[in-house]
């Protein structure tokens, strides 16, 4: 009796194990190269220094966003570790990496451009 209550136990555990890592969403969006955060397509991604790491809001939104589109995380997804999603003000959910929001460039052309590195002296290459 006490083996089966064992083995009762071990499953509970790893079946809640398992239901929790469902719940969380690896973000498949980032990736890291050559030293900075891309999209899956070799896209840099951006970090907005008037975003306030931490405090789960981003203050790019309306024609900033236009221009720095952000990475968007599905309803459902959950941060883990350095990553967190963050709501926005439209309501849409956004991926943050360790506190700070992040973004693409529209006018990064091409996979491994960096054209908005220092753009206005307030965007950033995010940095693993």
């Amino acid at each position: 009796m006490n083996r089966l209550m064992r083995l009762c136990g071990a499953a509970i555990v790893t079946a809640a194990l398992a239901g929790c890592a469902s719940m969380w969403q690896p973000i498949h969006a980032v990736q890291a190269r050559d030293g900075v955060l891309t999209s899956p397509s070799g896209m840099t991604l951006y970090t907005f220094d008037k975003d306030v790491g931490g405090s789960g809001k981003s203050v790019c939104n309306g024609p900033c966003a236009a221009n720095w589109p952000p990475v968007r995380a599905g309803a459902a997804d959950v941060g883990l570790g350095d990553w967190s999603v963050i709501t926005r003000d439209d309501g849409t959910k956004q991926w943050a990496h360790k506190g700070k929001p992040l973004y693409a460039w529209a006018k990064d052309a091409k996979p491994g451009d960096r054209t908005g590195d220092g753009f206005n002296n307030a965007w950033r290459v995010a940095k693993p």
